[in-house]
């Protein structure tokens, strides 16, 4: 199963959190797993918003996979709060944004089960009503690459920003 992930890795800045360490006498650890946590719901926030904004065919699963605690959901926490990855285990994030074929390799069509109400299909399993799908290519739409430049703009605005103010709450006198 392929796994989306992004990665919050602050670990260059091992230095200069072990000073505001010392300084703060772990107060400042606490501050940054804090902010850290508020950064990963962050990203979470942008990722759902870009498959919103481009409109991309979801069972809300995909969505909801982007929630903390929520089934395929995926964050982890490491180094003492110093490290934060989170992403999705949902197997078919990748199809959506990377782009996919309709059919397998050598199929030239196949049959998927299902309900149309107006001009929505859904899938049920098993149903005696559906669509028959051509083998095509679905260009992807690319919502992660996208999210991801995004809070990257941001994430950096943020740590410069919060570097300075641990800075001056930590090393006054």
């Amino acid at each position: 199963m392929a796994k989306k992930m992004f990665e919050f890795d602050v670990s260059d800045y091992n230095r200069y959190f072990a000073l505001l360490s010392r300084a703060a006498k772990g107060e400042v650890k606490k501050a940054i797993a804090q902010w850290f946590e508020a950064s990963g719901f962050e990203f979470l926030r942008v990722m759902q918003d870009e498959i919103i904004r481009r409109k991309v065919v979801d069972t809300r699963l995909l969505l909801h996979s982007f929630e903390k605690g929520e089934d395929e959901n995926v964050w982890e926490v490491s180094d003492g709060g110093l490290r934060l990855e989170v992403g999705t285990n949902l197997a078919y994030a990748e199809y959506v944004n990377d782009g996919h074929w309709t059919c397998k390799k050598g199929e030239i069509g196949r049959w998927v089960p299902g309900v149309w109400k107006g001009g929505t299909f859904t899938y049920v399993k098993g149903a005696k009503t559906g669509m028959a799908l051509k083998q095509k290519w679905i260009e992807g739409s690319h919502y992660w690459e996208a999210a991801i430049r995004i809070f990257e703009l941001t994430f950096r605005t943020s740590v410069e920003r919060k570097m300075r103010t641990w800075g001056e709450a930590y090393f006054r006198k």
